[in-house]
């Protein structure tokens, strides 16, 4: 499967530490491995999943959507506007 990232997934992806990429790679590969493990969204957002995790004491969010065996990823964040700004973005688009 293709993983392609949005432009802004490629932006925060930028901001964390080494070892925060190291583990966001780990839950990428997990994703690959069984890509409905996210929840898939109603509504606005539908066909959309994401996937919940932690690093160390926080709490991420990753917004990705299969479509023609490629997997991509849409946004990273924190629970705080993340909905409100995925759903901004995924208009726009």
């Amino acid at each position: 499967m293709k993983v392609i990232q949005s432009p802004l997934f490629a932006r925060t992806v930028k901001k964390p530490h080494n070892d925060q990429k190291l583990i966001l790679d780990g839950k990428i590969r997990k994703i690959l491995s069984d890509p409905g493990i996210g929840n898939e969204k109603k509504g606005d957002l539908r066909g959309i999943f994401v996937f919940k995790f932690k690093i160390k004491t926080d709490q991420y969010l990753l917004a990705y959507r299969i479509k023609d065996n490629m997997l991509e990823l849409i946004t990273l964040g924190s629970h705080e506007n993340y909905y409100r700004n995925l759903k901004k973005y995924v208009k726009i688009k």
